[in-house]
């Protein structure tokens, strides 16, 4: 493929009757010497062309990775009862805004109803073993009793007391108040509230469901404080530092640059993927409205480097070869430029590292325009 450059240059006529036309056609550029272009002072403001400097501008090196936006774990609440039951009430969609202590679901069983009963009447046979216990330990010491009878006494006490304690524990963790029971308020529903702020992320249930005590009912998320949830090759790790600065994206989402720190880098590597979790805390994060759950890509930034560089545009490639147009001169009507091959680096999406800049150094260079100069063909 061959790089032809080329200015489209005006050119006017004027007829021998006194009538005049004007036309353009496209003028082949010779050059006054081999590498020297010329460019009128019309085509370079029609063309908006503009002359830079070599700058020093700074490279980062960085380990791109991809990941998502989490909370930590104190934020997240998986709900699930402690025993089985059919769903009698579930009031939240997805969305929805819960406080910590608001009622999410009403469970029923008859379960719950035996469960209280054997409550009541252990708590009322309480009363007289202890009265028991109390007087074979009296009759004991006085030696009336045998050790055998105050031996029994004291199981059958103790051994109550604890299903006691066991059943008013259960009935607590159920959301089923004991003393209510102990007053004769029996109930064939439980409750199951909130544990944390948040929005609910996930229903998993409907009116009527039965659930055993291993489904998640629903889950609330709190993203008061989010972060990244990095994924880093092993080969990258020992790269990576607290501290760092990251740059990350959501691509199906925008096309915006974020940015967010390391904040926790793992200890321990997966061993079949090869990757360490890194926890980024994001910067700003209450100007932006993310959602746990988003996919990430993201550029963790290791190290910093000034380069002498020019913008991209700058940079004209001709036959596999790299070149920049000095100014060398200029008159009343035209811009003079010499091609001057170039030694190129590393790249960014804006600049591009210049390794022989010595003929570049204080030079005014053409940084924008110089590819309309430059025409494909076979």
């Amino acid at each position: 493929m061959k790089h032809y450059i080329y200015i489209s240059l005006l050119t006017v006529a004027l007829s021998a009757c006194g009538n005049s036309d004007k036309k353009s056609s496209p003028i082949q550029t010779e050059s006054i010497e081999p590498n020297e272009i010329s460019v009128s002072q019309v085509q370079f403001k029609n063309e908006q062309m503009q002359l830079g400097t070599l700058d020093t501008v700074p490279f980062k090196q960085s380990v791109k990775t991809t990941g998502t936006i989490d909370v930590p774990p104190q934020n997240k609440a998986s709900i699930s009862a402690f025993i089985s039951g059919y769903i009698n009430k579930t009031p939240l969609l997805i969305g929805d805004k819960v406080t910590k202590g608001q009622l999410l679901v009403t469970l029923e069983n008859p379960e719950f109803i035996e469960l209280q009963q054997q409550y009541l009447e252990i708590a009322e046979q309480l009363n007289y073993l202890k009265s028991e216990y109390n007087r074979q330990q009296t009759l004991y010491k006085e030696n009336i009793t045998s050790e055998k009878n105050f031996l029994k006494a004291e199981s059958t006490y103790k051994s109550s007391l604890a299903h006691y304690n066991g059943l008013k524990k259960k009935l607590s963790m159920l959301n089923i108040n004991p003393a209510q029971v102990e007053k004769g308020e029996i109930v064939s529903t439980i409750n199951l509230y909130a544990p944390i702020d948040g929005y609910v992320t996930k229903v998993n249930v409907s009116n009527g469901m039965f659930v055993a005590p291993s489904d998640v009912i629903m889950e609330i998320v709190d993203n008061d404080h989010i972060h990244l949830e990095l994924s880093v090759f092993e080969k990258d790790i020992l790269n990576i530092k607290k501290g760092q600065k990251i740059h990350f994206q959501i691509p199906e989402a925008s096309n915006n640059i974020f940015d967010a720190e390391v904040y926790l880098v793992g200890t321990s590597i997966d061993e079949k993927t090869r990757i360490v979790k890194v926890h980024g805390h994001i910067l700003n994060e209450d100007d932006y409205n993310f959602i746990v759950g988003m996919f990430i890509e993201a550029d963790i930034v290791t190290d910093t480097t000034t380069n002498m560089a020019l913008p991209n545009d700058a940079v004209l490639e001709i036959d596999n070869a790299y070149y920049a147009l000095v100014s060398t001169k200029k008159d009343a009507n035209t811009y003079y430029f010499e091609k001057v091959k170039l030694n190129i680096g590393e790249q960014t999406e804006t600049h591009t590292t210049i390794q022989n800049p010595e003929s570049l150094i204080d030079k005014d260079i053409l940084t924008k325009g110089g590819f309309m100069l430059l025409s494909e063909g076979e």
